[in-house]
């Protein structure tokens, strides 16, 4: 297949050309893995001392808390959305709302949420700041007296359109924005806030998200924490924990974070309703937000700051489908390459430089190097020795690393693992850093490749119910069924 080059080519120019291409390969994969090596040593170290300042007892408790109201969009979500309320009526926190934002389901996310916390339709006007798509109706309600809870049933317009929509109706000056196939654990939003209170200028707080399937709960809190079994997820719950222990914690040190998970994340509402919300028909409403905020406030020199608190956590759901995965990344790399491409003004700085090169261009580059290596083969230019130790070693560095963020994250969080656990992780490195890393490197490359920019939708991505054990939410159902002798029926 490469006969073709030797008409265009002499052998010294080829030479040439694949001697500078190799160097520039070795280059790019030394400067990820240092990279690398650096966020988790920082990132593991992080959590330490924050361990040994509660063993301590050297952490400040107040009593202060920033109003917060809780956005939940929500498009064909009944297999999660029940729990995912459940363990927002159980959280630590004393000011805050819940609103849910049923964004055109055409399954029964709006009977059973309406049904199952007694919410009752009124008249309540909105003033919308951000665009957004019309309501149908307005329901209120405050389940067992708890917190209040309200639900808006939209017409369909998008998941950005959707979290505008609960932004507009919130009454809070802080929001969080959260999925609606996650629960947060009973501290979460106490540790979110807390970075709000320790800075007045800060307008935006990330969060640790973890990896659900599989592990249980009781009404929001882990009981059980397991690798899921099924290779998808698994190899998912490790990649996450490489990436929120290592990058997110580095690059937060120098108020570089252009991502704030979808999944949960707080956000001041003035900052967001300046820059104008989120942007409807963005495939990657998240980071698009985060980039516009960073890009609003540096053009008009303000003070702010983008935190990251890594004790604030939450727990969603992964696609357990590996076509589900696939669709997922190309919709975050499509996003990716918006928000990058929209405000390039960012230009000159080193967190839009890394997301750049090696995050968007990163596809291109690890799977042209492949292809240079088969090349300088064909050529019979190939230091097979010293290429094969140099994807060795990468690989090993790599697989390695993510053992280590697994085993640390874990250990540090208090998290009990079991011998399976630890040996699965070890067995899954390999193939998550080399065999579904090179997979998804091609997703990403074919995707933009393809890309017309027609696309708004949710995307359908199968769904699987959260494991709860029998005192939580499903016997809280059954006892609220008998006290109101009816039935109410729940998919959980």
């Amino acid at each position: 297949m490469f006969d073709f080059l030797y008409d265009y080519f002499t052998l010294e120019s080829v030479k040439t050309i694949l001697y500078y291409t190799e160097i520039f390969f070795v280059i790019y994969l030394l400067g990820y893995s240092s990279f690398l090596f650096i966020s988790v040593v920082s990132g593991g170290n992080e959590l330490f001392e924050n361990m040994k300042k509660k063993k301590l007892r050297n952490q400040i408790h107040h009593d202060y808390y920033v109003p917060i109201s809780i956005v939940v969009p929500a498009y064909n979500e009944e297999v999660t959305i029940m729990d995912t309320i459940q363990s927002l009526l159980n959280l630590k926190y004393k000011i805050y709302e819940i609103i849910i934002v049923n964004d055109g389901s055409k399954d029964l996310t709006l009977e059973k949420v309406v049904k199952h916390f007694n919410l009752h339709k009124v008249h309540r006007p909105i003033r919308k700041l951000l665009p957004c798509q019309n309501e149908i109706d307005v329901y209120e309600g405050k389940y067992q007296n708890k917190v209040p809870i309200t639900l808006v049933d939209k017409f369909n317009g998008g998941k950005a359109d959707a979290i505008n929509m609960g932004i507009n109706i919130s009454k809070h000056p802080y929001f969080i924005c959260m999925d609606a196939d996650s629960i947060l654990q009973e501290d979460s939003l106490i540790n979110i806030a807390t970075p709000v209170l320790e800075n007045e200028d800060v307008i935006a707080v990330g969060s640790m998200i973890r990896v659900s399937n599989d592990s249980s709960f009781v009404n929001g809190k882990l009981v059980k924490f397991q690798l899921p079994k099924k290779i998808v997820p698994a190899l998912q719950a490790l990649e996450y924990e490489r990436s929120f222990l290592a990058s997110r914690i580095f690059l937060d040190k120098f108020n570089s974070n252009l991502i704030i998970s979808g999944a949960f994340g707080l956000f001041k509402k003035d900052a967001v309703i300046a820059i104008g919300g989120y942007k409807v028909g963005s495939m990657g409403e998240d980071m698009e937000l985060i980039v516009k905020l960073h890009s609003y406030y540096r053009a008009n020199r303000l003070p702010y700051k983008i935190k990251y608190a890594y004790e604030a956590i939450c727990w969603t759901q992964v696609p357990e489908q590996f076509g589900d995965l696939l669709k997922q990344r190309k919709r975050w790399y499509i996003g990716l390459f918006q928000s990058l491409v929209q405000h390039n003004n960012l230009l000159t700085t080193g967190s839009y430089l890394y997301y750049l090169f090696y995050e968007l261009f990163s596809p291109f580059i690890e799977l042209a190097g492949i292809f240079i290596t088969l090349l300088a083969y064909k050529f019979g230019l190939l230091n097979r020795e010293f290429m094969i130790i140099l994807f060795l070693t990468y690989a090993v560095f790599g697989s390695m690393l993510t053992v280590i963020s697994f085993l640390t994250r874990n250990f540090l969080s208090d998290t009990r693992i079991s011998a399976k656990d630890v040996l699965k992780s070890i067995f899954l490195c390999i193939p998550e850093n080399i065999i579904m890393r090179f997979i998804l490197a091609w997703t990403r490359m074919v995707s933009l490749l393809f890309y017309r920019g027609d696309r708004t939708n949710w995307g359908s991505i199968a769904r699987t119910k959260i494991k709860y054990d029998e005192c939580s939410f499903g016997d809280t159902e059954r006892e609220n069924e008998e006290d109101a002798d009816e039935s109410v029926t729940a998919n959980l």
